[in-house]
């Protein structure tokens, strides 16, 4: 899974500063490995694929915005 080519900031601008494009890249490539490594295991012993993918798909939909009251712990 490669990353995006343009990372978009609220305003639709793209994020430029390369420290930040470089964190964003390396967590990409961090959170694709540990999806894919679950989404095998689960596979391997026996969840339904697609069930697998909406259990993934509800996590991120569930991800709590830190420019929320509460958002991060």
């Amino acid at each position: 899974m490669a990353p995006p080519q343009v990372w978009p900031q609220p305003d639709g601008a793209p994020v430029s500063c390369r420290e930040k494009l470089r964190t964003l890249t390396e967590n990409h490539a961090e959170l694709a490995q540990v999806m894919q490594d679950a989404f095998e295991d689960a596979v391997l012993m026996g969840v339904d694929e697609q069930a697998m993918r909406r259990i993934l798909a509800d996590m991120v939909g569930a991800l709590r915005s830190p420019r929320q009251a509460g958002g991060k712990a």
